[in-house]
Order: structure tokens, then sequence, then C-alpha cells
């Protein structure tokens, strides 16, 4: 029962507030603590359907600031000036068509990328695993030295292996799980400041596109 109400709590906030789904939080508070999004940076979210996370990273970044969003839907709600929003594949856009919508490389990398769930544990970690690997694969063209990550992952068995690969990428790396997420949820996210530019050194699995599926909005059951 204090399972629900927690969830519960972030729903009725989430349509008090405006914000398109109680995901919002989670970028609130990891962003808070970690000072990932700066006043006027260059932000890249991935898969950022249904538009909670553009949302805080529009409010965090300000005016000054330019988010730019991918996802596999579309993003039908107005969001703000500094917002780019396209519907695109992490999997297959060309690095530079990011860094032209943002005019440079951006300061921070958030993913809340999931794979289409099947029910087993060990099989969702996994893809969203891969899904993680693929998010540091892209980082060398795109992310600013010095820069930050926060993305999401199912822990599980090979979790330890990418905490650490990320680990080799940053400064600073640790997994942290927001308080808007659910007691039940296995995902944690992964926080990492401070980008050496390195590129990953374990291998990387041939990935299947189109695996993801967008933010639960806030008016869903989740």
């Amino acid at each position: 029962m204090a399972r629900r109400v927690l969830h519960d709590q972030f729903f009725k906030k989430a349509k008090d507030e405006g914000y398109l789904a109680r995901s919002a939080y989670k970028l609130q508070e990891i962003a808070q603590r970690n000072r990932l999004i700066p006043r006027g940076g260059r932000i890249l979210d991935l898969g950022c359907a249904p538009g909670a996370w553009l949302q805080i990273a529009s409010e965090i970044a300000g005016p000054s600031g330019i988010i730019v969003g991918i996802d596999l839907k579309e993003i039908r709600d107005r969001i703000g000036p500094n917002v780019r929003a396209i519907v695109a594949d992490a999997y297959e856009i060309a690095p530079q068509t990011l860094l032209d919508m943002a005019g440079g490389l951006f300061d921070a990398v958030l993913s809340d990328m999931a794979p289409d769930t099947t029910g087993a544990g060990d099989t969702d970690h996994h893809r969203s695993v891969r899904l993680c690997r693929r998010v540091l694969e892209i980082l060398p063209p795109l992310l600013r030295r010095g820069g930050g990550l926060a993305m999401k992952v199912f822990e599980g068995g090979t979790y330890p292996a990418l905490l650490k690969d990320t680990e080799g990428l940053f400064e600073s790396a640790r997994g942290f799980k927001p308080k808007a997420s659910r007691d039940i949820s296995r995902e944690i996210y992964i926080v990492a400041t401070g980008y050496r530019g390195a590129r990953p050194t374990r291998p990387t699995a041939t990935i299947t596109p189109h695996t993801t599926s967008p933010r639960t909005p806030a008016d869903a059951p989740s």
C-alpha cells in the first residue's frame, strides 16, 4: 500500500504542476544533486517522449540554453522556444545532425530510454544494458570534455561492468535511484560527471534498433 501511495504522490504532482510525466521529478532530483545541467547549457535527451525531461532540462538550462530531444515518437506538446525535438532513431541519426541542432558540443547527455519489456528480468536487463552501451558509444563526437551523463538501466548481473566502463570515461560515476522511482522498479540511473573524452574499452554487442519505448505518461497507471 505504501508503494502505491508513493506512486500516487508523484502521479498527482505531475498533473498539478503541468509536467507531462511523473518522470520529470526523477531528472529534477538527479540534476539538482549533481549539477548536471548548467545554466545556458546544451543538453541532449535521448528517448525524449513524452517530453517531461525536456521540460525539466529547459527550466534548469534557462532561455539561453538549448535542449535537443530525439525519439521514435513525435513530441506534440509545445514545451519551450529553447527545445528542439525531432523524430529520429538513436541508432541511425548522424551525430553532426544533433550538433547542428545544438550549435556545438553538448554539456550533458540524458537517456531515459528503456527496451520493450518482456517480463523476463534477465532479458530486460540485458536489453537495457545494450541501450546504455549505445549511449556510451555515441558520446565521443557529442559530449564536451567535462560534460555529464545520466542514463537509465535495469539492474542485473552485468550492471557492475556497465558502471565500471562508465567510470572509465568520466571522473565520477555512480548509481542513483530517485525518490520518484517506484520501490518495486528495477530501474536505476548511472549519473556521471567530468567526461574525459575517451571511448569505452569493453566491446559492445550488436544492438537491434527500434527497441526503445517512451516514458510513462503522467496519466498512465504505472
